[in-house]
């Protein structure tokens, strides 16, 4: 059996993993105002946001070392059974929270669902590199990461909108077992690399392989050509900490907004779960839509016949600079409204920006390596994420986000100065002479 655009269903099964990915992760943020009343009824606001705080900065810290652990295993594995052993223990952790009956308990439950779910970035990026040319790729991810905004979009007034009728531990249960579901359509459809693949047509097949920079040298289904250095070399490219350090500079903006999106919402405007539900889906929106355009703009202006060197710097450059004024608007937002037609700009340009950041691995190294620079680089984002995270009860002592959203914009420019001074000239590299 041959099914033409084989790799775009396989990029659509790797979106909705996205998804689910993001169904999984903001529960706890909806649900929360639920959740404290009920196991904190006595604690105070910031009492409550401090817990959460710390709940959530564990959750990131298990993150950011399964970034650097799940970009190994791809790498040993493969994407087929990297993303199922992903997928899979991440459910049974989502399904566990219905057991949590304080902060420890939710501490470990977060670690066990952040490390799994780490997994779903190196993945991606590995399964992008193999299943598709370089013109396609920043597009490919964008659909992969509309899949995490639309995650967002949904997750929260399909949550809000659960509590209706199931009490917060039957929904954990609830979400756990869509990923479950999610395994079956996985390993029925994509069986190897496209090498190697039944079901791929042979046009598919040649236009994948021919428009890589990376091919298959020593045959054996992985896409190792050009350069594909030891972890130490690899560290020791200064475009190697480009990547990392713009992804360590960018990443913070979408998780100040992804883990507190609901608390702020709760406290500067008083919205209880279903407010929230009304409101809290629309910075997804902006998020869904960048997305889409960072990866459709990239591949138009290849079209065009810009280099990957001009495209990835003109649509990360761009990104930024569309996060910079809103970012710094949110000190003084005005209504609910207002405040989250602000973050949806937010994330319209931080999704144009990080499609472009992401596929900056496979635009320099071989398809073995990728993974690994990948893990790396989501590594640093997550650790430099939690820093923030663990902070912001802190800077947001008494209501007051200003000073988080300052720092936003800080980072941003960071994102952007290490993209054109640390990356150089993006194209892919070459084993250096000694």
């Amino acid at each position: 059996m041959k099914k033409k655009g084989l790799r775009w269903w396989v990029v659509a099964l790797i979106a909705l993993a996205a998804v689910i990915n993001y169904i999984d992760r903001q529960s706890i943020g909806v649900l929360w105002p639920e959740i404290a009343e009920d196991l904190y009824p006595d604690s105070s606001t910031d009492e409550r946001k401090a817990i959460y705080g710390r709940i959530s900065f564990v959750f990131v810290i298990a993150y950011a070392f399964g970034q650097a652990i799940f970009g190994k295993i791809f790498d040993w594995i493969g994407t087929r059974l990297g993303f199922a052993l992903s997928i899979g223990v991440w459910s049974l952790a989502t399904a566990m929270h219905a057991f949590a009956r304080g902060l420890s308990s939710f501490m470990i439950f977060r670690a066990i669902l952040g490390i799994a779910e780490a997994g779903n970035w190196p993945g991606a990026a590995k399964g992008n590199a193999e299943w598709f040319p370089t013109k396609e790729r920043a597009l490919a991810q964008g659909i992969f990461n509309s899949g995490a905004s639309i995650g967002g979009l949904v997750s929260i007034p399909v949550i809000a909108y659960l509590t209706v009728f199931f009490s917060w531990q039957y929904i954990f249960v609830i979400v756990g077992l869509i990923g479950l579901l999610w395994l079956i359509p996985w390993m029925i459809l994509v069986k190897s690399p496209p090498k190697s693949h039944p079901w791929i047509t042979e046009e598919e097949r040649e236009y994948i392989l021919t428009g890589q920079h990376n091919q298959d040298i020593d045959k054996d289904g992985e896409h190792d050509e050009g350069y594909n250095p030891s972890t130490g070399k690899l560290l020791a490219h200064k475009q190697s900490w480009g990547v990392i350090i713009a992804s360590a500079a960018i990443d913070p903006i979408w998780w100040l907004f992804v883990v507190w999106i609901p608390i702020y919402l709760n406290e500067a405007y008083g919205m209880n779960v279903k407010e929230i539900g009304l409101y809290g889906w629309v910075p997804y929106v902006g998020a869904m839509l960048g997305a889409w355009f960072g990866g459709l703009l990239a591949q138009r202006l290849m079209k065009k016949e810009w280099s990957v060197d001009r495209t990835r710097k003109f649509v990360i450059t761009l990104g930024c600079l569309i996060m910079l004024p809103s970012l710094l608007a949110m000190s003084n937002p005005g209504g609910p409204l207002t405040a989250v037609i602000l973050m949806a700009v937010i994330l319209f340009g931080f999704q144009t920006a990080i499609g472009n950041v992401q596929t900056l691995p496979s635009d320099f190294f071989g398809g073995k390596t990728v993974g690994t620079l990948s893990g790396f680089a989501g590594m640093a984002a997550k650790f430099s994420a939690a820093g923030l995270v663990w902070f912001v009860p802190w800077l947001t002592s008494g209501g007051n986000y200003t000073p988080a959203f300052v720092i936003g914009a800080a980072l941003a420019i960071i994102a952007m100065l290490s993209v054109w001074f640390l990356c150089g000239k993006i194209e892919p590299l070459k084993p250096k002479i000694n």
